[in-house]
């Protein structure tokens, strides 16, 4: 079990332990990754009771967690509340690291089997429930499906993820061509970015010092992401291709997604109640793909966060989480 060291986060109400994961198995370094603990104590704790169970979140590309607003849900309903930050991702990059880079999705297992551990440490016997968003949402589901293959499955019950990644944007004319060139090409330039113009409209609506309401790290989260690089696509891709044979992850899953999708490089009044990140006929899709019970809930009117969305829209996600919890 690992040893827990925990310090003051930039959170204010959270703490934060570092898992030292050695060397880099992609050359870059020492990676780490750094797991958050929200603590007990707010105001919705005054009247403390017995946990229920534990909630483990995990980012997208180009995040990392910031999202108080979920933990509190969660609290509220005697979860305690842990997210990881990934390596090279958020609080974990170290100096001359590649942001989010990782040439293969299994490399994560090493986090994710120590987070785990590390919320099971700390609340034994309690069921864990894993949460995450967009990139997460496809790194959790291949995760659970190895573990599961390996006869590991305790103590996670359940899985609720907010759009998710399940495919390529764009064509089966276009994604066949540029997966088998990402194929070429990573093993040659892994590093190299992808000549894909940046935009900032989906991180325009939503921080706080555009459209949004939202404050975060621009250094850890910029308004118009991080470059995407040639290995690290082809690393997604490969998972989406597992992810599209058939996972069996061995538990319920809540899926959300928004009901529209709107790609655009210039901002519009549709750019605050669509998913501009993805395509969500593709969600849709492939959410049967996981196996076991699945339930998919389009959110009208959602951003690609849906619980960055506006009051209203998320207001209807928490409550469809919350039914979900009820029932499962």
């Amino acid at each position: 079990m690992p040893v827990l060291d925990w310090k003051p986060d930039l959170l204010t109400g959270y703490h934060q332990h570092t898992f030292e994961l050695g060397t880099d198995p992609d050359g870059e370094g020492t990676a780490a990754a750094v797991l958050v603990r929200r603590d007990p104590g707010g105001a919705e704790d005054d009247d403390p009771q017995p946990l229920r169970g534990a909630v483990l979140y995990v980012h997208g590309f180009s995040d990392y967690f910031f999202q108080t607003e979920l933990a509190d849900f969660f609290a509220e309903r005697q979860l305690a509340f842990y997210a990881l930050d990934l390596r090279k991702c958020g609080r974990a990059r170290r100096p001359g690291q590649t942001a989010h880079y990782v040439s293969d999705l299994a490399l994560y297992d090493r986090e994710l089997d120590l987070a785990l551990e590390a919320v099971t440490q700390e609340h034994p016997d309690l069921p864990v429930l894993l949460a995450a968003h967009s990139t997460g949402g496809l790194v959790l589901p291949l995760w659970l499906h190895r573990r599961r293959a390996a006869g590991r499955t305790e103590p996670v019950s359940g899985l609720v993820l907010n759009s998710p990644w399940f495919d390529l944007q764009g064509t089966p004319a276009q994604r066949g061509p540029v997966t088998q060139l990402l194929r070429v090409a990573s093993k040659a330039v892994p590093l190299r970015a992808l000549p894909v113009p940046l935009s900032s409209v989906y991180g325009d609506t939503v921080h706080h010092s555009r459209k949004g309401e939202w404050e975060f790290d621009l250094d850890l989260k910029p308004l118009a992401g991080f470059p995407v690089t040639v290995g690290w696509l082809n690393a997604v891709r490969r998972g989406h291709a597992a992810l599209h044979r058939g996972l069996d992850i061995g538990v319920p899953s809540l899926i959300l997604r928004s009901d529209k999708s709107h790609f655009s490089s210039r901002y519009s009044e549709l750019s605050e109640r669509a998913d501009l990140i993805l395509d969500v006929t593709q969600i849709a899709r492939w959410a049967g793909c996981l196996g076991n019970e699945t339930t998919i809930v389009p959110i009208p009117g959602a951003l690609h966060d849906i619980f960055l969305s506006r009051p209203e829209v998320r207001a209807h996600a928490y409550s469809v989480v919350d039914d979900w919890l009820k029932r499962h």
